[in-house]
């Protein structure tokens, strides 16, 4: 995180913004909370730390079963560092959490972000298949205007 800090300190936090999902939601939280910005959490790790205990040793890389790395007990030391045991500000953080996530429960991410009043998705999965869906609504939480759409572009072609 220290190269996060490094690599954002000119940015201008008013209007930056951080998205992250899983373990990449945890970090966009911490970076949020340190800089204020607004963040986009999509099924946030809400406990990393506990979770990923388990995996302390040797792993496989879930891209490559042929590539190995080792977990160290010092990067669940480092996890428990950044936790932050505060609820994130409301207007600043946007979070979507799939009721289908195989991974991470989803009331536990739910109950952990309430005051960002999580946007419970029925269904979907972890990875959030049917991110598609729910583009324009960040887009609007992050005060960017949509890209136009293909098929949208399409339609009022044939609609001519």
């Amino acid at each position: 995180m220290a190269m996060v800090q490094e690599g954002i300190q000119n940015w201008p936090n008013a209007t930056m913004a951080v998205v992250g999902s899983s373990l990449g939601g945890f970090y966009a939280t911490w970076v949020a909370a340190q800089t204020g910005c607004k963040a986009v959490l999509l099924n946030p790790a809400v406990d990393p730390a506990r979770d990923l205990t388990k995996y302390i040793g040797e792993q496989t890389s879930w891209q490559n079963p042929e590539e190995r790395f080792f977990f160290a007990p010092a990067f669940i030391t480092e996890l428990q560092a950044l936790t932050l045991h505060n609820q994130p500000a409301p207007e600043r953080c946007r979070v979507l959490v799939a009721t289908g996530d195989e991974v991470l429960d989803w009331r536990e991410m739910a109950a952990r972000y309430a005051s960002a009043q999580p946007v419970v998705i029925q269904g979907s999965d972890h990875a959030l298949s049917d991110f598609d869906a729910h583009i324009d609504g960040i887009f609007a939480f992050l005060d960017l205007l949509p890209a136009p759409r293909a098929h949208s572009a399409m339609a009022k072609t044939r609609s001519l």
